[in-house]
């Protein structure tokens, strides 16, 4: 989530995608929240903290909006979905929602997924990531990042899959993406965003097709992995930023974000 990005490494798929991932004969599924909450509801409290506010560097991004616990920016819609609202005000600040599991659950490896329904505009920065669990300790991005799936509005088509740790971030991250094709966006529909995670590689998924992998192999020359530790996930809807840009004329408010599921599963061993 925090990177301009110059591609270094991209698969771009086109009307005919790749074959889905291979994956292990069975997951299990070893955390989920299907957000079957009443309308109107905060997310569970015992899987969701809050982040709140907007801090100098606008996230580390410069991104205009300030992220609130407020049931108009984050809540579950009593048919099964989370709810992440960025809005604008009639002073013309903005106003979003972010969630992460830091401190209720933290993964390694797995098959890592979510269903989201995309905003979109000028200036909409919708994420599903994750980072290393040791932020606190050894800073980004020494932590390590992984964006499961990250779309600005500029690009209402492109899916984009990214890994940060010291000597790959921001703008020399390892980057994949995935276009629809036929001019489709990806707010139009629900899709599922997810990774296969193993000790020596990520693999990013697109509706069950894989369109990028990163391994050790992939990093600069002397660059260290530093996804073989716990991680913990993240929901966000950012407004503005270096990367996408701000919002203009053209951008409509409230965007919302909607999330179907979160499931991180653990293969079945023999």
């Amino acid at each position: 989530m925090r990177h301009i990005p110059l591609i270094l490494l991209i698969a771009a798929a086109s009307a005919s995608p790749q074959s889905p991932a291979p994956s292990p004969p069975q997951w299990k599924l070893a955390w989920s929240d299907e957000f079957n909450g009443p309308a109107n509801t905060a997310p569970d409290a015992s899987k969701w903290v809050y982040d709140l506010g907007h801090d100098g560097e606008g996230w580390g991004n410069h991104e205009l909006q300030a992220y609130t616990n407020s049931i108009e920016n984050v809540r579950q819609d009593g048919q099964g979905h989370l709810v992440i609202r960025a809005l604008k005000d009639e002073s013309g600040n903005y106003t979003s929602g972010r969630l992460k599991t830091k401190g209720k659950f933290t993964t390694t490896y797995g098959k890592i997924e979510a269903r989201i329904k995309l905003p979109h505009g000028q200036g909409i920065w919708p994420a599903f990531w994750s980072m290393g669990d040791d932020i606190a300790k050894v800073g980004w991005p020494n932590c390590g990042e992984i964006d499961i799936m990250e779309n600005i509005g500029k690009e209402p088509g492109i899916q984009h899959g990214s890994m940060h740790g010291p000597g790959y971030s921001d703008g020399h991250s390892l980057t994949g993406a995935y276009t629809l094709p036929k001019g489709e966006k990806l707010s139009d529909d629900f899709h599922v965003y997810g990774i296969v995670w193993t000790k020596q590689s990520v693999e990013f998924l697109f509706d069950g097709h894989s369109y990028f992998q990163a391994t050790p192999a992939s990093l600069p020359k002397g660059a260290e992995w530093k996804f073989n530790k716990p991680f913990f996930l993240l929901l966000n809807v950012a407004v503005g930023g270096d990367w996408p840009g701000s919002p203009d004329n053209s951008t409509i408010f409230p965007q919302e974000m909607l999330i179907d599921y979160v499931r991180v599963y653990e293969p079945i061993t023999e």
